[in-house]
């Protein structure tokens, strides 16, 4: 299910059944990929911790779920080929070879990437990727202050920085380049095939 302006988003209640905690974007990987990989569907997913945590505007209470105060929400899901290998992220997928020269792009599903806000305007149930591309031709002074902004949102709009919204895009890099996967690298890739799964995780917060 694909949330839509104006139309309320989740449910209040504790976990539910086959819940499984998960306190990073990396650890909800794994649990995805897991299930994904044994031909199931993900489970549940109760965030105590990372940027889709942070996103759903979660804090990592894990009283809320005792209590009953917790909210369950369906989130979009990404799902990467990487030169021809499949994988799925949960929060966002980075590639770079450095922060410092070279083309940088950011997919986006939640909106924060460690301290940084990325995508202010991400939402993990629009089904849409969140897409920040930074030209290799950017300078290093635009970086630094690039990097200076990220943390309140404010390096874009910039001449070379590219920002689109899309439920799926290809991407052929100039060479093989290294890839993150929420936060943890999953070697080198060339071409890549990004989409998302509308509302094919439930998430607890």
């Amino acid at each position: 299910m694909t949330v839509r302006r104006g139309e309320a988003w989740g449910e209040a209640g504790g976990l539910p059944p086959g819940a499984v905690v998960v306190a990073s974007d990396v650890e909800a990987r794994r649990v995805v990929e897991a299930a994904r990989r044994a031909g199931e569907a993900p489970p549940p997913l109760a965030l105590a911790g990372g940027d889709l945590c942070r996103t759903l505007g979660g804090r990592g209470d894990r009283g809320r779920w005792e209590r009953g105060e917790a909210v369950q929400v369906p989130v979009d899901l990404g799902s990467v080929l990487l030169d021809g290998r499949q994988f799925w992220f949960v929060a966002h997928l980075v590639v770079r070879r450095s922060w410092w020269r070279g083309r940088v792009v950011a997919a986006m599903n939640a909106e924060f990437l460690g301290p940084w806000d990325v995508a202010p305007q991400a939402h993990p149930g629009d089904g849409r990727l969140d897409v920040v591309d930074a030209a290799a031709e950017l300078s290093l002074v635009d970086r630094l202050q690039a990097r200076r902004r990220l943390p309140a949102g404010g390096h874009v709009p910039h001449p070379q920085i590219k920002v689109t919204r899309r439920p799926a895009m290809q991407l052929e890099l100039a060479a093989r380049t290294p890839v993150w996967l929420d936060g943890e690298p999953e070697g080198e890739a060339r071409n890549l095939s990004l989409r998302l799964e509308p509302g094919a995780l439930t998430c607890i917060v």
